[in-house]
């Protein structure tokens, strides 16, 4: 791209260019406005009361975070009931006070506030103010986190503008690893006008000549990784420019991957090795020769995911040919289908596959992207289920894995295969413009540990009572909706189903699944519907039950003055007294839970169902409002519900089964599974989780917050997903261009939004100690079964051996195959058992064909509770 100014915004990346070593150029003007400068999205809290005065006084809720606020910040209000001058108004500045209470302004003449309500922080705008072209090369303001990164920044910047002069003189780029044009580069660099800080002094810095020689001499070349990285950073700062949202760069971005060349090589290699071969991989060849790409061509990788991440993996693996030759080839493995949601980010996928696995629509699209490619789609999962899939045999022709998973349990296993087969692992993450990049060498790095916060996240739950009858956040109401859609649409479906094949128990539910059945059998309709009218109804029945009838049932067992012993209100803190709604087919949420449960309920039971609101909305002024038979009984905690369900008797039991006996008359039921890309799944939810919201003044999530959460989506964009794609492909060169030492390898993470960027060395594996043995997550003790296969109690000698430790126990999964504890008869009994014969009796499991090893776990004498001995691989 040239490199010029236009009138408002501009970023460029110059048409002479170094490949291991990047710049990107933002010039978006003089008086650039950013209407939304952050990531993080605005803070949002619930309010518990608003004072009539001057300042209001404006208390949040127990459970929110008044601290997040500070004075100052512009507010605007929403769903408050009373003080209804408030909701839409103009920005308001707050004030936060000592208690955590917030000072609004002044509210004096302003109606008595009732319930409910939130506010809502408005985001200040912020100018941005940018240098041309012609002052930023002399007075250049680079993108750093550290003083080191700046002077590297400075150095990279005279390296490109010698870049350029090269190139103005001898109308080409240096050769590659060419001593002569190298040095002559790093004359030019020498020879420029010294560099100026922003207030035009002087920058009295000493040139890093080796940088600039490196610069020179790998610069002919070309890296699709690189590129990646570069574009997409290039790609974010366009969207910045239209969006005006986020900051921009301000104003140069160096990124160097001068770590990807080798550490030990001569410092001018042969030539002959990186001169074109006139192939798509010429570039890169330029770069590391052509006796790597011909090791890069050979390798067989595992792509694990082939999502938005994976697309972007696997099209990078084509382009820079890795597994393209006659031994090599790429595995990917995704259990997905494709839906109509992945186009937006995954971009190897067209409307035309829909409903295809995504690995062989992944594997087909890779393969037109370079034909000598060979990719082996596979639809099963990595999970303990498929081991005898992903197996010894499998691994055994692996040279490294790619993980591109959007969960840290599958992360966690994944990474725990790559270290029981000592497998390197590359892996990438994204979270809207948050993403990160690691690897993960045996023997040299650490081992993949899940961040602790996420993790926990990941496996959050709210206790079921708190859910169903106290909620207090956005996040009870919308687990609750999510509840109600398993429980209407698929759990009941699928028992109804159980019963009509075989009369069966209920033993296999737990008690609010129990709960939710009752409602479906003994509830609205007492028998199967037979026409759209009687799902409508249904459906109406329904919305009466949970939003007002069961809320009236609630507050009768427990009244809004209800005291507890205490003294204190039993309807205080984060319990949020409820009051009923009345249905209004005026109101819109009202008509879509209805609209929306009515079709799903329709196509559970295999009836047409209607999208015509002119024509349901005539139907609904034609019905009366359903009075439920049967209403769940409410519990004040998991405590209660746990003992009532205990309590379940036989005269309870059986007026459920009679009930699915009539239930059990005609076809089966169609069980749906939430589909976050199917509108009247999400629009359910959506609407579920907004009524409920309105029952106790929560506020509610809109409709994309809700498919977000609901459906578990990982925010992610094209942008950081390219970035992370391509920062996976840097360490990929340094991987399959081993031996190399920890130094040369990068976990990177980045923050496209606040134009933050950091790589560091992974640390190295953490040394375990015991009794002078030491170890790492990487090692174990492995000892071949011998011909004829050696005894339980040869096996422990050989242990003994090894390391100078007493076995205490050994253990193969979960079963004890030795003990210390026990008596000497049971000792004598194992000890005297082949090994692989003392795992078939105790286990009664067969090795899966292919299998080597058994893995048996070990503990011993005098051991501490902390100590994680290495795993012993009895080799079969």
């Amino acid at each position: 791209m040239e490199l010029y100014r236009c009138a408002s915004t501009q970023v460029t990346s110059p048409r002479t260019c170094c490949w291991t070593s990047r710049q990107l150029f933002c010039d978006f003007g003089e008086d650039f406005t950013v209407q939304d400068p952050t990531e993080a999205e605005p803070l949002m809290a619930a309010i518990q009361h608003i004072s009539q005065g001057s300042p209001g006084i404006l208390t949040l809720r127990e459970e929110a975070d008044a601290h997040r606020f500070n004075s100052g910040d512009l507010v605007t209000f929403s769903g408050i009931e009373g003080m209804v001058e408030l909701n839409g108004c103009a920005p308001r500045p707050l004030h936060v006070q000592r208690d955590g209470t917030l000072e609004i302004g002044d509210t004096t003449t302003f109606s008595r506030y009732l319930r409910g309500g939130a506010v809502t922080e408005v985001k200040r705008p912020k100018t941005v103010s940018h240098e041309p072209l012609d002052t930023a090369l002399l007075q250049p303001r680079v993108v750093a986190q550290s003083p080191q990164e700046v002077h590297r920044a400075h150095c990279l910047h005279q390296a490109f503008h010698a870049l350029h002069k090269f190139q103005q003189l001898h109308g080409r780029p240096p050769k590659p690893w060419d001593p002569v044009d190298a040095e002559m580069v790093v004359d030019l660099a020498q020879a420029l006008e010294s560099l100026k800080g922003t207030e035009g002094e002087p920058l009295e810095e000493q040139l890093d000549k080796a940088l600039v020689r490196t610069v020179a001499l790998s610069s002919a070349g070309g890296l699709s990784p690189m590129a990646a990285v570069l574009g997409a950073v290039a790609a974010q700062e366009v969207l910045k420019a239209v969006s005006k949202k986020f900051m921009p760069l301000d104003q140069w971005l160096y990124f160097d991957a001068l770590d990807c060349l080798p550490e030990d090589e001569e410092p001018f290699p042969n030539s002959e090795d990186y001169a074109p071969r006139d192939c798509r991989y010429d570039g890169q060849i330029a770069v590391f020769g052509a006796g790597f790409q011909e090791k890069l061509s050979h390798q067989h990788y595992l792509l694990v995911g082939a999502g938005a991440i994976g697309c972007e993996l696997l099209k990078g693996f084509a382009l820079v040919g890795l597994g393209a030759g006659g031994s090599g080839g790429v595995t990917v493995a995704d259990m997905d289908h494709v839906e109509r949601s992945n186009l937006s980010r995954q971009f190897l996928f067209r409307p035309q596959d829909f409903g295809r696995p995504k690995a062989e629509v992944a594997a087909e699209a890779a393969h037109r992207l370079n034909s000598d490619l060979q990719v082996t789609p596979l639809t099963y999962q990595l999970d303990l289920t498929t081991e005898h899939i992903y197996g010894d045999n499998f691994f055994s022709s692996v040279d490294g894995v790619a993980a591109a998973l959007d969960s840290f349990q599958a992360r966690r296993y994944v990474a725990a295969r790559c270290t029981h087969y000592l497998k390197p692992l590359l892996e990438a993450g994204t979270k809207g413009t948050l993403g990160s990049a690691c690897v993960f060498i045996p023997h040299v790095t650490e081992d993949y540990r899940a961040p602790a916060s996420a993790a926990a996240s990941e496996d959050a739950s709210y206790p079921v009572c708190t859910v169903r009858h106290f909620p207090s956040t956005t996040e009870h109401t919308l687990q609750w909706a999510r509840d109600e859609f398993e429980g209407l649409f698929r759990l009941s479906a699928e028992t109804i189903n159980c019963h009509q094949q075989a009369f069966t128990s209920l033993a296999h539910l737990d008690e609010s699944q129990v709960l939710t059945l009752q409602q479906v059998v003994l509830g609205v309709l007492r028998e199967r519907p037979q026409t759209w009218q009687d799902c409508v109804l249904w459906a109406l029945g329904q919305w009466q039950l949970c939003f007002h009838y069961g809320i009236t049932q609630l507050l009768s067992r427990f009244p809004p003055d209800k005291v507890l012993e205490d003294g204190t209100l039993f309807w205080s803190g984060p319990k949020q007294c409820p009051r009923p709604l009345e249905f209004d087919a005026s109101q819109d949420t009202h008509l879509l839970y209805v609209l929306a449960a009515a079709n799903l309920y329709a196509q559970m039971h295999g009836l047409p169902g209607s999208r015509d609101q002119t024509a349901f909305r005539r139907l609904l002024k034609l019905l009366p409002l359903p009075d439920p038979q049967d209403l769940a009984p409410i519990f004040a905690s998991d405590l209660e519900l746990a003992s009532a369900y205990a309590e379940f008797g036989p005269e309870q039991s059986k007026k459920l089964h009679e009930a699915l006996e009539i239930w059990t008359v005609g076809p089966p039921l169609e069980p749906l599974t939430f589909e976050k890309d199917d509108d009247f799944h999400v629009d359910f939810v959506a609407a579920a989780a907004s009524l409920r919201a309105q029952n106790y003044g929560i506020p509610p999530a809109d409709r994309t917050k809700t498919k977000r959460i609901v459906g578990r989506i990982t925010p992610a964009i094209a942008t950081t997903t390219a970035a992370v794609a391509g920062l996976v492909g840097l360490e990929l060169y340094k991987v399959v261009g081993s031996p190399r030492p920890r130094s040369a390898f990068r976990h990177s993470y980045l923050n496209l939004a606040e134009n933050y960027f950091s790589r560091w060395v992974p640390h190295a594996p953490a040394i375990q100690e015991f009794h002078h043995w030491k170890w790492t997550c990487w090692d174990r003790l492995e000892v071949p079964a011998g011909q004829p296969e050696r005894t339980l109690e040869s096996l422990l000698a050989h242990v003994q051996k090894l390391n100078g430790l007493r076995v205490r126990m050994l253990l193969h999964g979960k079963a004890l195959l030795y003990s210390a504890g026990w008596s000497p008869e049971k000792q004598d009994q194992h000890l005297s058992r082949r090994v692989t014969d003392l795992v078939l009796e105790v286990t009664r499991q067969v090795p899966e064909p292919g299998q080597r090893v058994l893995v048996l776990e070990l503990s011993y004498e005098g051991e501490k509770e902390d100590v994680t001995f290495p795993p012993l691989h009895y080799k079969l």
